[in-house]
């Protein structure tokens, strides 16, 4: 009828245009390749060799010493002075035993070395002269240091510096103690850590600890030595 309105046809997008099936493939035709997969991450490239390490700096060690400091205590006590090198910036001077004391005194009225910081001992057990009595000593006004060593044996006196520096007196007997030098001229030299009546010098380098003084620890703690 003329007067009908015209059927409307669905859309292409229409969703209900149901969608065309995939025709099978045709025989022998092959089927086709899946996609390729992504390429690998291209390879990393060598780590770049790590550059050479700078050769370590030489290791400080005693070097002889012949400034003017060394030159004047050789004029004023010659042959008593053994040696003289510089260690870690350290001055030291290696002095005859017997003159000890006047050299104390001559660097600390001469040389202005008004400080005895330590006074202490090193065992070398092997060597003839056994012991290195050490003093260190400062300079307030010229703000040096200085190191005097004597060598002794364990039967040979050595002298006194309490009368020079009054710190000497404990720092002596502390020596005595624990090394058993004798320090002649010293006014009060006893025991200052252990008991009076202790047997050997604990730090000597041939003392056994664990055996220590075995009568004192058995009386006195009443147990038997090396517990």
């Amino acid at each position: 009828m003329a007067n009908d309105p015209e059927e409307k046809q669905p859309s292409a997008s229409s969703p209900t245009e149901p969608s065309a099936p995939t025709p099978p493939a045709a025989a022998g035709t092959p089927a086709p390749k899946p996609p390729a997969a992504p390429a690998a991450a291209a390879a990393k490239p060598p780590a770049v060799a790590a550059p050479p390490r700078p050769p370590a700096p030489p290791k400080e060690g005693p070097v002889a010493l012949d400034n003017e400091l060394v030159k004047r205590y050789k004029e004023k006590f010659g042959p008593g002075i053994l040696e003289a090198w510089t260690d870690r910036r350290q001055a030291i001077l290696v002095v005859a035993r017997e003159l000890l004391a006047e050299i104390a005194l001559y660097s600390r009225d001469t040389e202005k070395f008004d400080w005895l910081s330590d006074l202490t001992t090193v065992d070398w057990p092997k060597r003839e002269k056994r012991f290195d009595v050490v003093l260190n000593m400062y300079s307030f006004e010229k703000n040096e240091r200085l190191r005097l060593k004597a060598q002794a044996t364990a039967d040979e006196r050595v002298p006194s510096v309490q009368g020079i520096w009054t710190t000497a007196n404990w720092m002596e007997r502390e020596v005595y103690d624990m090394f058993g030098i004798i320090f002649e001229g010293h006014p009060d030299l006893k025991r200052i850590l252990l008991p009076d009546e202790w047997q050997g010098f604990p730090l000597r380098k041939d003392y056994d600890i664990l055996t220590q003084d075995t009568a004192w620890v058995r009386e006195n703690l009443g147990i038997e030595s090396g517990q």
